[in-house]
């Protein structure tokens, strides 16, 4: 199996160097065996990894959720319904957000109708309620 050095494997992978040093310090890839000349060598399957990495992040999951999911992936006794669970509770917290999201919507929206242009600084009613006692 060829390997690959640190820049050959971020330029394949789509990522700079420091990510996939962070990788490492997070655990989602192992450290390297080096060469005699001190070089990183890389399994060239890691850049399979790395992507699977960069595809779950775009899909939402943290990184201690990817590493569960790579945890997972290795794992033979592991069935794809424990997978879809993983997906499942990714989608219930992102709708979750999604309404978070519309109620802060909904705040800003009624605030700025509230909002009078010609009114002085003292009488904006958004500074006033981002100084208000909860």
């Amino acid at each position: 199996m060829s390997s690959l050095r640190t820049g050959e494997l971020a330029k394949q992978a789509g990522v700079n160097v420091e990510t996939l040093r962070f990788y490492e310090r997070e655990g989602l890839l192992a450290e390297p065996p080096r060469r005699a000349s001190g070089y990183r060598e890389y399994p060239a399957d890691t850049v399979q990894r790395i992507r699977f990495i960069q595809r779950a992040k775009e899909l939402g999951f943290t990184l201690r959720e990817i590493k569960g999911l790579l945890e997972l992936r290795v794992d033979p006794d592991t069935t794809c319904a424990e997978v879809k669970e993983q997906a499942a509770e990714k989608v219930a917290a992102v709708q979750q957000k999604i309404s978070d999201l519309k109620k802060i919507e909904r705040a800003l929206n009624k605030l700025m109708n509230t909002c009078r242009d010609t009114a002085s600084i003292d009488e904006c009613p958004i500074l006033n309620h981002l100084e208000e006692e909860l």
